[in-house]
Formats: C-alpha cells, sequence, structure tokens
C-alpha cells in the first residue's frame, strides 16, 4: 500500500468515524425488546441462545421453553442446564408436528408450554424469556396469537422476550422491536446430509 493510498484510507475511515459517533451519541434509550427470529433458513434458535449466553455472561437470568423439539435430546440443553440457577431451560414439545399426528395432542403440549411461558413473561426476576419455536404453534392455531400478545404486551419492564420459528405471524411482527428473517441459499439437508451432532443439535 503506498502513502498516498493509507492517507486516504485514513481520512474515509475518519469521516466514518465521526458520522458513526454522531449517530450513536443519539441513541440513549433502553428498553424491553421483543426480538423474533423467522424465515425458512437455519440459524433461528442458535441466535436465540447465543444472546441467552451474553445474559449468563452477565449473570442476568434467562427463561426458555421449547415449543416444538422436546423429544430431542439436544446439546443446547445440556449446556444451559449446567448453568444452574441463571438458566431456567424447560423442554416441553413432543417433536414436529409431522411426527406426532394429533392435533389435540399437540395442542395439549403447546397449552401446557404456554402456561410456563407466561408465568415466565410475568416475573420480573427473568432479564430475558427465550420461546423457542412459538411460531410454529402459533402458524397451526395451537395457541391464540392475542393470548400472546396480551402477554408479550404486560411483561415486566425492561424484560426482554425472544420468540423463534418459521412463518412468523403479521400480528407479531407488527409488535416486535426487532425481526431477523434467515433466508435459505443453500443447506446440506438438500444434499442427503442428515442433522449432526454440533451443527443441527
Amino acid at each position: 500500500m503506498t502513502e498516498d493510498m493509507e492517507l486516504r484510507h485514513r481520512e474515509k475511515m475518519a469521516k466514518k468515524k465521526s458520522s458513526r459517533d454522531k449517530l450513536m451519541s443519539r441513541k440513549t434509550g433502553a428498553k424491553g425488546l421483543v426480538l423474533v427470529h423467522t424465515g425458512a433458513g437455519k440459524g433461528k434458535s442458535t441466535a436465540a441462545f447465543g444472546m441467552a449466553i451474553r445474559c449468563v455472561g452477565h449473570e442476568l437470568p434467562v427463561g426458555i421453553v421449547q415449543f416444538i423439539k422436546g423429544a430431542w435430546d439436544t446439546a443446547e440443553r445440556r449446556v444451559m442446564e449446567g448453568f444452574g440457577d441463571l438458566v431456567t431451560f424447560r423442554a416441553m414439545g413432543e417433536g414436529f408436528t409431522w411426527e406426532t399426528q394429533d392435533r389435540a395432542r399437540d395442542i395439549a403440549a403447546a397449552e401446557r408450554a404456554w402456561e410456563l411461558a407466561a408465568s415466565m413473561l410475568a416475573d420480573p426476576s427473568y432479564h430475558m424469556v427465550i420461546l423457542d419455536e412459538l411460531n410454529v404453534a402459533l402458524r397451526y392455531d395451537y395457541l391464540p396469537l392475542e393470548t400472546v400478545l396480551a402477554a408479550v404486551k404486560a411483561r415486566p419492564e425492561g424484560q426482554h422476550v425472544v420468540i423463534t420459528g418459521r412463518n412468523a405471524l403479521p400480528g407479531l411482527i407488527e409488535v416486535a422491536d426487532l425481526v431477523t428473517e434467515m433466508t435459505m441459499i443453500k443447506h446440506p439437508f438438500r444434499d442427503g446430509i442428515k442433522a449432526q451432532k454440533g451443527v443441527e443439535f
């Protein structure tokens, strides 16, 4: 890199830093957020568990309810349960809906999971509540969206809630503060590769 190129680079970065500092100086608010991870791509739950790890790193309590994946013995469950009182992890689902093939049973499981989730959302001791795959339960009408939104809106001030799963309903997206859509571009499953330890579970 020539001296002239280095000088131009420094000037460009100095302008960028000045602009960024000005922008950040206006960002002073804080509140409990509703974060939704949706879309057909992989990584929705993984991103939520990453935020749980951040909370644990700050010694902030996290509540996690899994609505669908309860039948799997996942590594994330083992890890999260190892954090003692900082993480409450409950896998309440009975597996994928195409496995159970029993709508009444799926609804009953979702209602049990929601009862626990609602109690966590009402508990000010939780800094963050993660409702993993709740979007799936909402999409299949296992739970009424209005009930979920009422509990989310009534939660203690400062509590964050993370909701994951494909096909987030428009009503949930509307009340969310942050919505991220995971887009699938390529997936090894299409090439005959099964779910693997350390990647999917």
